[in-house]
């Protein structure tokens, strides 16, 4: 059942990413907006979903796979590198957060130039 949440959500959230690049794709806009708004707002679902969880310490693993992994992961993956490393800062563990930001950002940027 997990597996078809997964993919249902995912699905979704990679619909609305697709649409959220064919809008912007008229505009000649120097910042590459579509992927930013997609991952600000998988970020601000995947926070708020957690945030209304919290106060009733609901654990819905249904609605965390369609929503977090399914829909977050589709629209962006970069909620889910955003609430990691939050989660290493918010664990006192600054260093391995710093270290996960670089190692992201330099590796994956470095692909790209790598394989251009």
């Amino acid at each position: 059942m997990n597996f078809i949440l997964v993919f249902l959500g995912g699905g979704i959230g990679c619909v609305i990413r697709y649409c959220i690049g064919l809008f912007f794709q008229k505009t000649s806009l120097s910042l590459p907006w579509a992927t930013l708004i997609s991952n600000i707002s998988a970020c601000f679902i995947f926070a708020i979903v957690l945030w209304l969880s919290q106060p009733k310490n609901i654990n819905n693993t249904q609605l965390h796979m369609f929503l977090l992994i399914g829909f977050c992961g589709g629209l962006s993956t970069f909620s889910s590198f955003g609430y990691e490393t939050f989660l290493l800062f918010n664990h006192g563990l600054f260093f391995y957060a710093l270290l996960n930001m670089i190692i992201t950002t330099v590796i994956s940027l470095s692909l790209f130039y790598l394989f251009k």
